[in-house]
């Protein structure tokens, strides 16, 4: 007899708490998706502060800080691209991220910036590609093996063109 009212005791109390709303694991929330993100350097909402600071370094240290200005940017790409993946999970989702203009910056910085670069090279081990315009590369006179982790096969003619490309893939577009 004692079993028998354990057993109704469970059973009233499963019921009482009706069923789990716990979220489905990613697999099963989201369907398979491709998106490319778009990466022009983002918005320049530096400080004047910050700008006459990286100014003045630049011309007596004679360094390229150019990236630095877009630094907070490239810092919120990344963490959307590793959301994203960890959201979806990495076999569910192709990613790539089309580089022009300003964007390509993110490049030279994580050369110097070894936090930057062991992010991106996170994301590219799970699959992402970076993708560099290469009418940015010839209008600003850079040599793409100066550029952190990028390969003759990451340059695409044109950035803009290879975002149209893709969205006519079946990729959806993202510009954070």
């Amino acid at each position: 007899m004692k079993a028998v009212l354990t057993a109704a005791v469970i059973v009233a109390s499963l019921a009482w708490c009706g069923p789990s709303h716990a979220a489905p694991p990613p697999s099963e929330r989201y369907a398979d998706q491709k998106v490319v993100y778009h990466n022009d350097g983002g918005p320049n909402t530096m400080s004047i502060v910050k700008r006459l600071y990286l100014m003045v370094r630049g011309l007596v240290s004679q360094e390229d800080v150019t990236g630095e200005a877009n630094e907070p940017y490239f810092q919120g790409l990344l963490g959307n691209i590793r959301n994203h993946i960890n959201a979806v999970g990495k076999d569910h989702v192709q990613i790539r991220v089309v580089d022009h203009s300003s964007g390509v910056e993110l490049f030279k910085l994580a050369n110097h910036d070894k936090a930057l670069a062991a992010k991106m090279d996170a994301l590219r081990a799970d699959g992402v590609r970076f993708l560099i315009c290469a009418n940015t590369l010839n209008a600003a006179h850079i040599d793409w093996h100066q550029l952190h982790g990028v390969s003759e096969e990451d340059i695409v003619p044109s950035g803009v063109a290879e975002i149209a490309r893709l969205e006519g893939m079946g990729y959806v577009y993202i510009h954070p």
